[in-house]
C-alpha cells in the first residue's frame, strides 16, 4: 500500500503541513497543488519524501509545469491547481476538462474548500487549505490517499 498526502494553498504559512506531516508519519509521496509562494524547497525538505508541485495563481516565476498528468494506481490523474478552470465559481469547467481529457481523477486546490466528489465517471480532489480555510466550519484541511496494491484508491478528508 502506498499513502499519498494531498495538499494546497500554503500560502508560505506551513506550521499546519509540518503538524500534518508529523502526524501522519511515514508517507510515500506528498503532493501539492500550488500557491506555495516559493517555500517549494523547504516542503521538500520537511516532506521527506517525493514531492510533486503544481503552480498556482500567487506562484509567480514558478519552475513548474501548470499541470501534472500522471498515474496513480490503475488510474489517470490530472493534477492542476484549477484557476484556469474557474473551480471558485463552479465544478463544471473542470469536470468536462477532465472527461474530455480522459482522466480518471482529478486533484486542485485554489478554492480553500475540500472535495471529494465521484460524478460523471470522474473523481474531483480538492484538499482544501491546511492553512487558510474558506469552508464554514474553517478547519484546515489536507487528504491522505491510500493506493491498494490492487491499483484501487480511497482518500480521507482529515484537519488540522
Amino acid at each position: 500500500m502506498q499513502r499519498i498526502m494531498i495538499v494546497s494553498d500554503t500560502h508560505r504559512r506551513i506550521t499546519n503541513l509540518a503538524e500534518a506531516l508529523y502526524r501522519e508519519g511515514n508517507i510515500d509521496k506528498l503532493i501539492h497543488l500550488g500557491d506555495f509562494e516559493g517555500e517549494d524547497e523547504v516542503i521538500r525538505g520537511m516532506a521527506g519524501c517525493e514531492v510533486m508541485f503544481v503552480p498556482g495563481n500567487n506562484d509567480f516565476f514558478s519552475p513548474y509545469d501548470k499541470e501534472i498528468e500522471t498515474q496513480i494506481g490503475k488510474y489517470k490523474v490530472l493534477l492542476t491547481h484549477g484557476h484556469y478552470y474557474y473551480v471558485s465559481l463552479d465544478l463544471q469547467t473542470i469536470r468536462e476538462e477532465g472527461i474530455s481529457r480522459g482522466f480518471d481523477i482529478v486533484m486542485f486546490g485554489h478554492t480553500h474548500r475540500p472535495v471529494i466528489s465521484v460524478e460523471d465517471e470522474i473523481m474531483l480532489i480538492n484538499p482544501g487549505s491546511i492553512s487558510y480555510p474558506r469552508q464554514a466550519d474553517k478547519k484546515c484541511t489536507y487528504i491522505m490517499m491510500e493506493v491498494l496494491d490492487n491499483g484501487e484508491v480511497g482518500f480521507k478528508l482529515k484537519s488540522i
